[in-house]
């Protein structure tokens, strides 16, 4: 099939059945092109637009460099850095692994379960291949689909991977791409969807003068927090779109992962007539069938999951930090920086509809009005949790809830009529921390991300000045799972999970603010919960106490709930 753009072919290394390996690489800065494999230079063909290829003696594994004008860099779609962000890249062929899922159709959304790990401290080794044995247990929970944070290859040895540079290598550290092949496969064995978190918004301060050397891979029009925008609409934008969402394809066909979770996409700039979102979720689903693309937005807008046909992204899911921020306030009592603007009962009555609180209301801590109604969205469409690793690793020294408020969080997030997610360890009340952690391989990048940390507590006042350090590898094992198990608290999410597919139907909520009591009614199923400090009477018409956190006792008009209690009745 011929393309109407040269950067429309497959980008990076492609093994090829004859035993060649297609080389092509967008490259519009350099005068000359080449591929280096061992000690050798191979000139690239001219084929317009800045790109270059052709087809060199290589297969899986060679590794090789793109030579620019004399100076080698690794591949902009390199599939493999087996030395790291600046050594060479290597040719990869998922197509050759023994895959053995080839009966396997995914799960779809109305019953995925979440449960979001980082690869490198689930497990004391670190690495995909350990996170395998522990595949029958999360099924045994309940949970459907695990959502790993971001493999794509980034500084150093360890971090959280939002700092990626490479979009398409899995990271070394963690096996590598067969070592996610690996998993991947016995995760659809064992009955589970995988899904990864990808950040396409920016790429890692490391790496960005090396695709700069390549062609205009960012812009000047806008910026995010973490580094310069990616160029989505500015000059020369096509081959950058181009490279993500292949990115985004390679994923999901060569990987078979079941979907991708959008790092941000409030920091995707994009004002063209076709928004990338739009073209990488279609692009996506025709890669593989069923899979599914859920966005983390901070923008409370139902228009990242509206159909493209009617002016949407066309989305699969949005996470929704609103019900967190609801519950987490309602559970503790924090009010600093932004949950300043969360603690009233009624706000989680609002939020179990659906989980935009702010849905074009005024929030104080943007000081404008914010986010827009949602209710022509149906309720899986919005992933909600009580923990993530934002709310937790975001916190100066990334503790967790405490285990005496984790049976109401549960009760309240596993059996809303949205998407649930959990976070690793949550399920039997891990102690360790997760803590912000990084491996910076240029000084002034880490010293830089020591300073980004303190200011981001800047509004919290409980946490002051005194931070872990992300580059002292001691916050990384600090941040290790032990596997300490608080008794009885597994078996409790176990029968959540189990209890949450008999429910059915839209929530409707009534509350009594001054009571700090809260009814959610699912069908002939009915959610009691008392938030207040000590024991409620809290009015039900039931005949029967299904499950309670802690001790319940019916009468004929009301269910007697112990402080931060619930019960769900029948």
């Amino acid at each position: 099939m011929t393309l109407p753009f040269p950067w429309q072919a497959p980008l990076g290394a492609r093994p090829q059945p004859d035993g060649t390996t297609e080389f092509r690489v967008w490259a519009p800065r350099a005068t000359r092109v080449a591929v280096r494999l061992g000690a050798s230079d191979h000139e690239l063909a001219d084929e317009g637009f800045g790109v270059h290829a052709a087809r060199l003696p290589a297969g899986p594994g060679d590794r090789y460099e793109i030579v620019l004008d004399g100076t080698a860099w690794p591949d902009p779609a390199s599939r493999h850095q087996p030395e790291g962000l600046r050594g060479p890249s290597a040719v990869v062929e998922p197509g050759a692994f023994p895959w053995t899922d080839q009966g396997w159709r995914g799960v779809p959304l109305p019953e995925v379960v979440l449960y979001e790990l980082h690869v490198g401290t689930f497990t004391e080794e670190g690495t995909f291949d350990a996170v395998i044995p522990h595949l029958a247990g999360l099924r045994a929970l309940g949970v459907t689909a695990i959502e790993l944070l971001p493999v794509a290859d980034f500084p150093g040895m360890r971090g959280w991977g939002y700092d990626g540079v490479y979009l398409s290598a899995a990271h070394r550290a963690y096996g590598g791409p067969e070592g996610l092949m690996r998993l991947v496969n016995a995760a659809h064995g064992e009955g589970l969807a995988v899904i990864l978190d990808v950040v396409y918004n920016h790429v890692g301060a490391s790496g960005q003068q090396a695709l700069e050397a390549f062609g205009p891979y960012f812009t000047d029009r806008y910026s995010t927090f973490w580094g310069d925008a990616l160029n989505y609409d500015d000059a020369d934008c096509d081959p950058v779109r181009e490279w993500v969402v292949q990115s985004a394809e390679g994923w999901v066909g060569d990987f078979h992962l079941d979907g991708l979770r959008l790092d941000a996409i409030h920091a995707i700039y994009d004002f063209s007539a076709r928004h990338v979102l739009a073209e990488l979720g279609e692009r996506v689903r025709a890669a593989r069938a069923g899979a599914l693309v859920i966005a983390e937005s901070g923008l409370n807008d139902p228009k990242v999951m509206r159909p493209v046909e009617i002016g949407g992204l066309g989305l699969d899911g949005n996470w929704a930090d609103d019900f967190h921020h609801a519950l987490r306030v309602l559970l503790t009592g924090e009010g600093d920086g932004y949950y300043a603007e969360f603690g009233e009962v009624g706000q989680l009555a609002k939020a179990f509809r659906r989980p935009f609180v702010h849905d074009g209301t005024w929030s104080a801590s943007r000081r404008r009005i914010f986010g827009a109604p949602a209710f022509d969205r149906p309720p899986e469409q919005f992933v909600v949790f009580d923990q993530n690793h934002d709310q937790v690793g975001n916190r100066a020294f990334g503790d967790r809830l405490a285990p005496k408020l984790l049976r109401l969080a549960a009760f309240c997030t596993l059996l809303s009529p949205f998407t649930p997610l959990l976070f690793m360890g949550e399920e039997y009340g891990e102690p360790a921390p997760f803590q912000f952690f990084s491996d910076h391989i240029d000084v002034e990048i880490a010293d830089a991300t020591r300073e980004g940390r303190r200011r981001e507590f800047a509004s919290f006042a409980a946490f002051g000045e005194d931070v872990p350090d992300p580059q002292d590898p001691e916050t990384f094992r600090r941040s290790k799972l032990t596997r300490r198990e608080v008794p009885g608290l597994r078996e409790l999410y176990t029968r959540l999970l189990g209890l949450r597919r008999e429910l059915a139907g839209e929530a409707i909520a009534e509350h009594d603010e001054e009571a700090r009591w809260l009814v959610v009614r699912r069908g002939e199923h009915m959610l009691a919960c008392n938030f207040a400090a000590e024991a409620r009477d809290v009015p039900v018409a039931a005949g029967e106490v299904v499950l309670a956190t802690e001790t319940a006792s019916l009468t004929d008009r009301a269910v007697r709930l112990p402080r931060l209690a619930g019960a769900l009745l029948r």
